[in-house]
């Protein structure tokens, strides 16, 4: 066996079938095995694999012992003379293996070998070829000195950026994405190290690599997409935490004394630091547009109060301080409120759900208003005076920022994209009939043909691509790679660019794969089943609801109380909704899991609310769950609420 090749996958399901479609073309020279670990991914991984790649060896762990131990599991059984550690969100050349074997078979004292890397808009990923994270590399690049000076080989010794990414170079660290291993080194040095739970192995096993005399090789002569975010969020704390603390464990290791303790303390400053940052980062993010709406808002009813006081009363001082610290927050916490849970801020540009948000926030500001004490009850007409600049100034701002964005004012319209397909007329249509079924709406140009052909259904062939984008200004390119080569693609990735859309349909696949960034998911088109309950407005819905309810209940609890079966546990279950430990209504429990549903907290009530569950089957109960999940409407709760109205105390 030459090359045994390990994938370890968790919750990537889609990317792992692209992956093993690619590892299966680039292996039809060699001799090789497939292993694929599965980190008790609740996808259907599992399933897919052992259903269409039978000669893979699936390993499926029943909890998610981390990316070392897993590895390791594989490498146990592996009985390849090369083992390949491959990432599920990558996508391999028809040739890379090959190209790779014959490196190492040329080079003996080669210990471990990494490739170049692209992303899913065709940029070089700068973690193809790294430098040891030395104290000083360390502090380089945590305080962004590395991107300033991109190609000083002081100042970014951690990307090693004054080497050049089209050469092959001998490197420090590899990068765990595609890290080929001579299985020999390893027999010898040890295996991965499970003290790594996620990140840093890579680093420590390169460096145990370069310790025992090998060389590690940054190999420029093939490419392999990675599609960056798929297994990771890298703008989580979750992230910055993980990723600092493995290298704390790294420097612990291997160095000592006060390059340690340098090491150390750098590092620990540094997961405070980054993640001050992240929290900085995802915050200007969500609530530049709020702040920006608040503002304005502010400022308006500021103006209207003068305006009006002048203007009606004839007395510029007509309305008391307490109407600018107390009326108008409260307003501004209205409008804006209802517009979140409208869902508003989750779209900047949809005018519809913001106008809608403030129109129900002013029904029910006018309804707080009549309940105010008398001496913060205003005036009726500059509540109303508000709610019309609210709606003007919010459209006006969404106006402003869009047109500065897309250069038009066509606010609220999703512009529709120019796409085309690469590949085979069957192959096409079939992508087609995939975007209709997902409800992608596209505009849609035409198809390019794989070769030169003499065919009206073809735009044009592969060779004149760059032509036809400029021509027909396409913003999307979909490959089918049934009909294209891996290294085609990554070919033409490179050349035309990362101001286009990437997308590749995999044979014989229902799923339609891209990523426009290194740092952002995977983008997937598939025709999956869509959950209702994992719409961002339905969660904070149905958050509303139970904090709603359950203020409502603890009011009324002197009442109410009388006609629940558990009082003690009732009132209990109320402070538990409150805090967010518990919902109102989750699902039902049966013998079987029901993690392939979205994610719930556990519910005081079930969608069984009104029936005789003990007459009740388990696939219906499975069905009953499904189809609260898929369907969910705030409203469903009231109902079940009311049904289950007794049981509130369970």
């Amino acid at each position: 066996m030459k090359l045994s090749i390990i994938i370890v996958n968790y919750n990537v399901r889609y990317f792992l079938e692209q992956a093993l479609l690619s590892v299966q073309k680039a292996s039809t020279k060699l001799a090789t095995e497939v292993f694929v670990v599965d980190n008790n991914s609740v996808d259907d991984s599992v399933r897919m694999v052992a259903e269409k790649f039978p000669d893979v060896q699936l390993i499926a762990n029943k909890d998610n012992p981390g990316f070392s131990k897993a590895n390791n599991q594989a490498i146990r059984l592996a009985k390849g003379e090369y083992i390949l550690l491959l990432n599920p969100d990558t996508l391999v050349e028809e040739d890379t293996f090959d190209k790779c074997v014959a490196f190492m078979d040329s080079h003996p004292k080669a210990g471990a070998l990494g490739v170049k890397m692209i992303d899913g808009s065709g940029n070089f990923l700068p973690e193809s070829k790294r430098g040891l994270p030395t104290p000083m590399t360390a502090f380089y690049k945590t305080f962004g000195f590395s991107k300033f000076f991109p190609k000083s080989p002081v100042f970014n010794r951690y990307h090693l950026g004054f080497l050049d990414k089209d050469e092959t170079h001998e490197v420090d660290v590899l990068a765990g994405a595609f890290m080929l291993l001579r299985k020999s080194v390893l027999d010898e040095i040890g295996l991965l190290d499970e003290t790594f739970f996620m990140y840093g192995e890579d680093i420590d096993l390169s460096y145990r690599v370069t310790k025992a005399g090998y060389q590690n090789y940054y190999f420029a002569d093939t490419t392999i997409i990675h599609y960056k975010g798929e297994s990771t969020k890298k703008g989580s704390l979750n992230y910055v935490k993980v990723f600092y603390n493995a290298m704390i464990i790294f420097a612990k290791k291997h160095f000592q004394g006060e390059k340690a303790s340098l090491f150390v303390g750098i590092l620990q400053f540094a997961i405070y630091f980054r993640a001050f940052l992240t929290l900085l980062n995802n915050f200007l993010k969500k609530s530049y547009l709020p702040l920006l709406d608040m503002l304005l808002i502010f400022g308006g009813m500021y103006w209207l109060k003068d305006f009006w006081a002048t203007s009606y009363f004839d007395d510029p001082n007509y309305y008391r301080p307490s109407f600018l610290y107390f009326n108008v927050p409260l307003y501004i916490v209205g409008w804006l409120g209802s517009v979140y849970f409208n869902g508003g801020y989750d779209e900047s540009g949809n005018i519809k759900k913001v106008a809608k948000g403030l129109i129900f926030g002013s029904i029910l500001l006018a309804a707080i208003y009549g309940f105010l004490p008398l001496e913060y009850r205003t005036s009726r007409m500059l509540l109303l005076l508000g709610s019309v600049w609210a709606i003007v100034s919010t459209f006006l701002l969404r106006t402003g920022i869009h047109f500065i964005k897309h250069k038009n004012l066509k606010v609220g319209q999703q512009p529709v994209r120019n796409l085309i397909i690469v590949g085979e007329k069957q192959e096409a249509e079939r992508a087609l009939e995939l975007l209709d079924k997902a409800n992608i709406t596209q505009n849609f140009i035409g198809i390019v043909a794989p070769e030169s052909v003499r065919d009206k259904a073809y735009l044009s062939h592969l060779t004149n691509l760059k032509e036809v984008v400029n021509i027909y200004r396409v913003n999307e390119i979909i490959f089918c790679s049934k009909d294209i080569s891996a290294q085609s693609i990554m070919h033409w990735m490179t050349q035309l660019g990362n101001k286009m859309d990437y997308k590749i349909v995999p044979k014989e696949t229902m799923s339609i794969i891209g990523s426009n960034s290194k740092n952002t998911p995977g983008e997937l088109y598939t025709v999956d089943i869509r959950y209702k309950i994992t719409d961002a407005v339905q969660r904070r819905s149905k958050r509303l609801v139970d904090i709603v309810i359950a203020l409502i209940l603890w009011i009324l609890y002197p009442i109410v109380f009388l006609f629940i079966e558990q009082q003690f546990s009732f009132l209990k279950n109320i402070f538990r909704v409150l805090v967010g430990q518990k919902t109102w209504v989750g699902y039902a429990k049966t013998n079987t899991a029901v993690n392939d549903l979205p994610k719930l907290r556990t519910g005081v009530l079930t969608p069984l609310a009104g029936f005789h569950s003990d007459q009740l089957d388990i696939p219906t109960i499975q069905r009953l769950n499904f189809f609260y999940a898929r369907d969910y409407d705030w409203t469903k709760d009231i109902e079940l609420i009311w049904k289950g109205f007794k049981q509130l105390g369970n």
